[in-house]
């Protein structure tokens, strides 16, 4: 086949674009041939095409993991003239359900040279230790099993991922994770007090990561739930994404020492959480953009109509991207993140968006969340300049710019309308949500 072909009727030159007909086409016949049958088979699987394999015997690409009969049609080339009405003969539902598992499996291992190399060496690695292996059900579902790593965990619902597909809830508390970079103490006990009136938080996790002000000298408030100080075994800001063993429950709630939000504020985005448990889910939002001027991608904090990341210095996600981070993130991204002691939310968004291939999820209309204090990084003309930097930097170590835009913003019900209070479940967050 060529990209175009040329059919004459009649002294009538109609032209037929092959690419336009591979993205409209529902089935795909992928003939005999070595190089030919792999190019077109990985060709259809591309276009969300469903492949009818013509070749007995033909073993497809890691079919020790992949499941392709959910994927593609194997038709006997011994009774070629049967192969249009046993096509025909298939339900428009289970085609459908084809075409998205064609396009689950391209996206997952077959879409660049790195997936199938990666894919190649996991498969490989599997063999070589037996005991860490991933479930065939993992290779055939989004995100795959390049993302789900097995020395995590062997419990399939520990993967945030997977709860939906096996009708299970995540767990019903959750753990703050602190971190404390510049330890001023008002601040820091305000917010350490409204997290420990949560009847969510299980625990209070505070990272430690202060020079000039020892953790042993904060006399910290009495609370119903642990309090646990770490002190960071290395100074750098990716120090707060650690997995440590302290952290148990599905749900992290990472904050900033000198964030603002209220108890309701951390219960009502924990009950979105819930629902939305493999995206990061919180209070303030950002956005990318393509900077034509100066060709690269470009980070503002300008209020409009979408968003494409929501900062961890006041947000919910699962422990599990914690695992990620520190074991899976390429390292030229932890190495923009420890020379410039900045952008580590940046990166998080990236890695959540590039395993789920969706967007964050942004809570309530709050437009300022923590404190105005003079020696803030947030007043300093360069962080702005360095966080612009960086979502260039990570959109070359990931290959692609993973972030995806959303408009949507959850509030509680009966938020801001004009309503006995009475009714409302989440009374106090009016008063707070708009500043």
């Amino acid at each position: 086949m060529v990209d175009g072909m040329i059919h004459k009727y009649q002294n009538i030159v109609v032209w037929f674009d092959y690419q336009v007909l591979l993205q409209n086409a529902t089935f795909c016949l992928v003939p005999r041939g070595r190089r030919l049958g792999s190019f077109r088979f990985l060709e259809a699987i591309q276009a969300g095409c469903v492949p009818v394999l013509l070749s007995n015997g033909w073993e497809l690409p890691f079919s020790d993991v992949l499941d392709w009969s959910k994927a593609a049609v194997t038709a006997d080339e011994r009774l070629l003239l049967q192969v249009p009405d046993m096509i025909r003969s298939l339900p428009a539902t289970r085609v459908h359900a084809f075409r998205q598992q064609t396009q689950v499996l391209w996206d997952n291992y077959f879409s660049s040279v790195d997936k199938i190399v990666d894919t190649t060496f996991e498969i490989i690695r599997e063999r070589v230790r037996v005991p860490l292996h991933r479930s065939f059900f993992v290779w055939n579902s989004h995100p795959g099993g390049l993302p789900t790593l097995p020395e995590f965990s062997d419990v399939l619902r520990d993967f945030p991922f997977h709860l939906a597909r096996l009708g299970q809830q995540p767990h019903a508390k959750f753990t703050a994770v602190i971190y404390v970079a510049m330890a001023a103490a008002n601040p820091l006990l305000r917010l350490v007090r409204a997290v420990a009136k949560s009847e969510n938080a299980a625990r209070i996790v505070v990272i430690w990561n202060s020079e000039g002000v020892s953790a042993s000298s904060m006399k910290w408030p009495s609370s119903p739930i642990p309090i646990n100080v770490i002190q960071a075994q290395h100074k750098t800001i990716s120090s707060r994404f650690f997995p440590h063993p302290l952290i148990q429950t599905d749900a992290v709630l990472s904050l900033d020492e000198d964030v603002l939000l209220t108890t309701e504020e951390m219960d009502f985005a924990f009950s979105v959480w819930r629902s939305f448990p493999d995206r990061i889910v919180g209070y303030p939002g950002r956005s990318h953009f393509w900077d034509d001027a100066r060709g690269r991608w470009g980070y503002t904090s300008k209020w409009t109509n979408d968003y494409s990341m929501v900062l961890t210095g006041a947000a919910f996600y699962h422990r599990y991207y914690h695992f990620l981070y520190t074991h899976h993130v390429p390292s030229a991204a932890h190495r923009v993140v420890d020379s410039t002691q900045n952008c580590e939310d940046i990166l998080m968004n990236f890695l959540v968006s590039h395993v789920t291939r969706l967007p964050p999820v942004k809570v309530t209309q709050r437009k300022h969340y923590k404190e105005n204090a003079p020696a803030s990084l947030w007043n300093d003309p360069d962080h702005f300049v360095t966080r612009r930097s960086c979502v260039d930097a990570f959109a070359t170590v990931f290959g692609y710019m993973p972030l995806v835009r959303s408009s949507t913003r959850l509030d509680p019900v009966l938020f801001k309308d004009p309503v006995s209070n009475l009714r409302k479940k989440y009374r106090k967050m009016e008063v707070v949500g708009g500043g």
